[in-house]
């Protein structure tokens, strides 16, 4: 599902090279669940990042499905994370003018789906995450455990092979956060690729694979 090779990621501070990612070579099969833990700075988002698509490496390549990502356009790459990838973020990146399902159906705007059915897809995709009596609430009248179950049902409602959490438990108290890591497992469970950056050692615990980065390198 996932390959990177010698990928590579330097920023330019000033005069100064700093390697976010040096030579990380790592692979991820179809359905697996990943955990990737290490420090700040250890270059896990960077990396999270390169995967999911929403950066460019500096050097080498990343595989997703055998296409190596790394040459395409950013028009290409929009079009990988619309159909294949669902990302799930500790901030909850929701839209605060919006409604639980305005939030939820807003990538099927943007994949061009008329709105009855977008609408209705993404009253599913709220019902399936135990939020059916909260369609119309704004993000403001949720708790943060509910906005991280309407980014959830926002990162499925493309229905995508791989879903991708930076840090998804980390706003949240422990048993929301076990509660997530609950769905995030229903979701491996039904053939979905899950990886996750965390800090939290028992989080990363319940993924079958775990990664551990130190200084912009994967360690296992």
């Amino acid at each position: 599902m996932i390959r990177t090779e010698h990928l590579t990621k330097i920023y330019r501070m000033g005069g100064a090279e700093v390697y976010a990612l040096h030579d990380v070579n790592l692979e991820i099969q179809d359905g697996e669940f990943v955990a990737i833990v290490g420090p700040s700075g250890s270059g896990k988002s960077t990396l999270l990042n390169m995967i999911g698509c929403l950066d460019k490496p500096t050097s080498g390549s990343v595989f997703i499905d055998g296409v190596d990502t790394a040459w395409l356009s950013d028009n290409e790459l929009a079009e990988i994370r619309r159909e294949k990838i669902g990302f799930v973020f500790q901030q909850y990146n929701l839209v605060h003018t919006l409604n639980a399902l305005e939030n939820v159906a807003l990538p099927l705007f943007f994949a061009g789906m008329k709105r009855e059915m977008r609408m209705e897809m993404a009253k599913e995709k709220l019902e399936s995450v135990g939020l059916g009596d909260r369609l119309y609430h704004k993000p403001s009248e949720l708790s943060g455990g509910q906005q991280q179950r309407v980014a959830i049902a926002r990162a499925l409602a493309n229905d995508p092979e791989i879903i991708i959490g930076d840090e998804p438990t980390g706003n949240v108290d422990t048993t929301t956060g076990n509660a997530i890591m609950d769905m995030l497992e229903g979701l491996n469970k039904e053939g979905r690729t899950v990886i996750v950056v965390t800090h939290n050692i028992e989080i990363a615990a319940r993924a079958g694979i775990r990664k551990r980065m130190r200084d912009g390198r994967v360690r296992d």
